[in-house]
């Protein structure tokens, strides 16, 4: 089977114009912040080959990144901190990432379609959960590769400063590699001092 191919699906248009979907990247690694995305599509500006971020190749998510922006009636991009992970949990944080998302928008949502089984507290408008929305709603796949590629650069660049574990390799995922760079190496700043792994070497 191939890439599924999206337009504007009927149900986000029959919620109104201005559904935005939201979805966040970056909940396994060990390091790194949690970002997350909120888009509202303009119907009239069909984006051709949305899908599940995780799904598609690098390179085509970095063409779509640039297509949404181009396309998209409003965007934003947020995030939730290391600190916030650690303090408040990875889901919790996540859903902070999201919320922090639709608030940036420039366009008020009348209706949002979050990726998942849980609803952000604190929305200003109704909203639905939508269990692997990002295969479902053009909105949500749209906000996750917005999301998962910002991420993604994000980490790059933390790799400059901490060669020595090959985050732009794995993007911070428990891989064989990374642990083994934690073994050897210890702890950075951008690593999640609340997860298992990290923590049981922290602990070691």
């Amino acid at each position: 089977m191939g890439t599924p191919i999206y337009e504007p699906f009927v149900s986000d248009i029959y919620l109104g114009d201005l559904v935005a979907g939201t979805d966040e990247a970056g909940r396994g690694p060990l390091a790194g912040e949690v970002v997350a995305a909120a888009v509202i599509l303009d119907p009239q500006r069909p984006i051709i080959g949305l899908a599940d971020s995780k799904k598609l190749s690098e390179k085509k998510r970095e063409a779509l990144f640039l297509e949404i922006q181009e396309k998209a009636l409003c965007y934003a991009v947020a995030s939730a901190s290391i600190e916030e992970i650690d303090d408040i949990n990875i889901l919790h944080a996540s859903m902070l990432a999201m919320a922090r998302s639709i608030a940036k928008l420039c366009i008020a949502p009348e209706h949002v379609l979050v990726d998942g089984n849980r609803i952000p507290p604190n929305l200003p408008c109704s909203a639905e959960a939508v269990v692997k929305g990002d295969a479902r709603h053009a909105a949500i796949s749209a906000a996750s590769i917005l999301a998962k590629v910002t991420r993604d650069r994000d980490i790059v660049k933390a790799a400059e400063h901490y060669p020595e574990y090959g985050f732009e390799k794995h993007k911070g995922y428990p891989t064989a590699q990374h642990l083994a760079a934690i073994r050897q190496h210890g702890i950075t700043p951008i690593h999640r001092r609340s997860f298992g792994p990290v923590k049981k070497i922290l602990e070691g």
